[in-house]
C-alpha cells in the first residue's frame, strides 16, 4: 500500500445549503478546505456540522450549491463516486468478520479479489499501528484498537478526502488524548485532507489547521487555532473556543490601532478591533488574570478555591461580575473567603462584538 497515498485534494463549497421542509438544517455557506489539511468543523449539538460533513460525503444532497473535489464537481454524485471515506461515531464494524476482512470489505465489494484485498488490509493495518491484529474479531480489541481499525478500513480505499465524524466520543479521556495526536500524525505522514467534526473545542485546538466554528447553522468563524483563541469576533466564539469570562467595560480612547479601556479602574491597552468609543463587551481567559494580597487592582473575594494539581482554579467576586481563574499556585492555594486585588494581562483580554 502506497505510504503517500494522500492525494491532498482541495474541497471547495459554494453556496452550500440544507433544508428539511422550512428548516435549515445549513444556512448558504462558502468553505474552502485546502488539499493536505486537517480541517475541524465545531460547535454545540444542531449546529449543522454533521449535515455539512454529510453533503461532502455524499450522504446527503444539497438543498443549493455546489461542491467540488479536486477541481471536480461532485455536487450530483453519489457518495461511491466521489473518492471520500468516512469514520462513523460508532465505528459500525462488523462483528462477525474479523479485523482483517473489517478493513478489505470496501475493496472487496468493488471487485478486487480476495487476496490482494487482504494484502492492502494487512498493509493498512500495519499503518495504524495494528500489525498481527488482523485475525481477531472487533469484540477481542479494546475501543481505542477498533477506532483504529474504522481508520484502517477508511484509509485501504486510499481516498482523496478523509471525514471524521466524532471519532473519539466513545473513548475515555486518556485514550481521546492519544488518539487524537495518532490521527494527526498519520494525517500529516500521508498528505491527506481530512474534515473533522466534533464538539470538543480542546480535540479541535489540538489536531487542526483550521477551525470552523459552527452556529444556528452557519459559520460564525474560520481560522486558525491560535486566531480563534486570541482573537474572536464575538462573545459565543471566545466562550466556545475555551474558557472565557465575558465582562463590560468602556472603551475610554483610541489612538492608532489601540483603544485605552477601564475595567473598574484598571485600564488596560488593547487592540480596538474596529470598536468605537463607549461601553464594550470583552473576554478575559482564565490564565490572564493575577491575585495580589494588595493593591492596586480590582478588590475581589475567593468564592470558591480547587486544587487540580498542576495548576488551582479560583471563583472570584468581584464588581465585574463573577470571574473564573486559573493560576499556576501548586504550594500556596487561598482559601475561600479571603480577599485579593485582580489583575489582567492585556494579551488574555479581547475585545468582541456581542
Amino acid at each position: 500500500m502506497n505510504q503517500t497515498l494522500g492525494t491532498g485534494a482541495e474541497v471547495r463549497l459554494e453556496g452550500i445549503a440544507k433544508r428539511y421542509g422550512k428548516v435549515e438544517a445549513v444556512k448558504p455557506l462558502d468553505l474552502v478546505i485546502e488539499g493536505g489539511s486537517l480541517v475541524t468543523l465545531l460547535g454545540p449539538s444542531g449546529c449543522g456540522k454533521t449535515t455539512l460533513l454529510r453533503m461532502i460525503a455524499g450522504l446527503e444532497q444539497p438543498s443549493a450549491g455546489r461542491i467540488s473535489i479536486g477541481g471536480r464537481d461532485v455536487t450530483l454524485l453519489s457518495a461511491g463516486e466521489r473518492n471520500v471515506s468516512m469514520v462513523f461515531q460508532s465505528y459500525a464494524l462488523f462483528p462477525h468478520m474479523s479485523v482483517r476482512e473489517n478493513v478489505a470489505y470496501g475493496l472487496v465489494s468493488s471487485g478486487m479479489g480476495k487476496k490482494d484485498a487482504a494484502e492492502r488490509a494487512e498493509a493498512a493495518l500495519t499503518m495504524v499501528g495494528l500489525s498481527g491484529f488482523g485475525a481477531r474479531l472487533p469484540s477481542e480489541i479494546s475501543g481505542g484498537q477498533q477506532q483504529r481499525v474504522a481508520v484502517a478500513r477508511a484509509l485501504v480505499l486510499e481516498p482523496a478526502v478523509l471525514l471524521f465524524d466524532e471519532p473519539l466520543s466513545n473513548l475515555d479521556t486518556r485514550l481521546r488524548r492519544s488518539m487524537r495526536e495518532e490521527i494527526r500524525a498519520l494525517q500529516q505522514r500521508l498528505g491527506l485532507t481530512v474534515v473533522y467534526v466534533t464538539h470538543d473545542q480542546s480535540e479541535a485546538l489540538a489536531v487542526s489547521d483550521k477551525i470552523v466554528v459552527m452556529r444556528n447553522a452557519e459559520i460564525a468563524q474560520s481560522g486558525t487555532p491560535e486566531a480563534l483563541y486570541a482573537s474572536p469576533e464575538n462573545v459565543f466564539v471566545a466562550t466556545f473556543m475555551g474558557e472565557a469570562n465575558h465582562v463590560r467595560g468602556a472603551i475610554e480612547s483610541i489612538s492608532g490601532d489601540h483603544a485605552r479601556v477601564a475595567l473598574d479602574g484598571v485600564l488596560l491597552e488593547l487592540t480596538h478591533r474596529g470598536m468605537a468609543p463607549g461601553p464594550a463587551d470583552m473576554v478575559i481567559r482564565p490564565e490572564a488574570i493575577r491575585l495580589a494580597d494588595t493593591g492596586p487592582g480590582i478588590a475581589g473575594q475567593v468564592m470558591r478555591a480547587t486544587y487540580m494539581g498542576s495548576h488551582s482554579e479560583y471563583l472570584l467576586a468581584t464588581p465585574l461580575g463573577e470571574l473564573f481563574a486559573i493560576l499556576p499556585e501548586r504550594l500556596r492555594r487561598r482559601q475561600p473567603g479571603s480577599a485579593v486585588f485582580v489583575n489582567f494581562d492585556p494579551e488574555g483580554v479581547v475585545l468582541v462584538r456581542p
